[in-house]
């Protein structure tokens, strides 16, 4: 599978109390993964992750690509302490947010990948180890000319039907429309999942018309600050849901 490289900002400054709160703390959460040569980068030969040694217990686990600041993640690990929950994100002061938030929150049922995720998947992630996947609002690339870099493709479809268990769930959600129609065709058109609502909730700038395929707004999803600004900039958001087939 190509990989698409996470164009993002690499800085690394925290403020002193967050960078007090990362010391002190970060080894609580942070999957500590052997690295690569690039700054985001898995090793090749980093041993596979066994969540009974990563969490000391059984459970299903829930897994959000990009998670940003955290609110999304530490929401649902807070809601829901009988599930184990991982997070990846490559922006630092990102991941030293979601620390933070993790501790005062007393949270032991969520650890915080700091890695490319196209990239880590394939590489630390067992066949079937998660009971969904989650990737809301990934960069949308906007210019033709690189929407070969998003992550929603047909390739990273096959690779999520490998870790996710039968009848697990891909969520997505974005607030570009060419994205979403992307989105709903990557699922639909892979052998590894069907689309729960195929044919329902007709989009009225569905360039096909009637074909519908989305899903209404996942209420576990909580409405973060960047969603929110995409509203106020008039853009709408549509939410994908593929089922993995058994």
């Amino acid at each position: 599978m190509a990989r698409t490289k996470s164009f993002v900002s690499r800085a690394r400054h925290l403020s002193p109390s967050l960078q007090q709160t990362w010391d002190a703390h970060a080894g609580d959460y942070v999957i500590d993964i052997p690295r690569g040569s690039g700054e985001t980068m898995v090793a090749e030969d980093a041993p596979r992750l066994n969540w009974r040694q990563v969490f000391g217990r059984e459970s299903v686990v829930r897994c959000e690509i990009g998670s940003g600041n955290g609110d999304q993640i530490v929401g649902a690990a807070a809601a829901h302490p009988e599930r184990d929950y991982v997070a990846f994100e490559v922006y630092h002061p990102g991941v030293a947010k979601t620390v933070a938030k993790a501790h005062k929150a007393g949270l032991t049922n969520l650890r915080i990948i700091e890695a490319d995720a196209q990239h880590a998947i394939p590489i630390i992630f067992d066949d079937h180890c998660l009971d969904e996947l989650w990737v809301f609002f990934p960069d949308p690339w906007r210019k033709s000319r690189h929407h070969k870099r998003r992550l929603v493709q047909p390739a990273f479809a096959a690779e999520v039907g490998r870790i996710l268990r039968p009848g697990g769930l891909w969520r997505l959600a974005t607030d570009w429309a060419d994205y979403a129609f992307q989105m709903r065709t990557v699922v639909e058109d892979s052998p590894f999942f069907t689309n729960p609502y195929a044919g329902m909730n007709p989009d009225p700038a569905d360039p096909e018309g009637e074909r519908g395929g989305f899903a209404p707004r996942w209420d576990g999803r909580v409405l973060t600050n960047f969603e929110r600004r995409g509203v106020e900039a008039g853009r709408v958001v549509r939410d994908v849901c593929g089922q993995r087939v058994p």
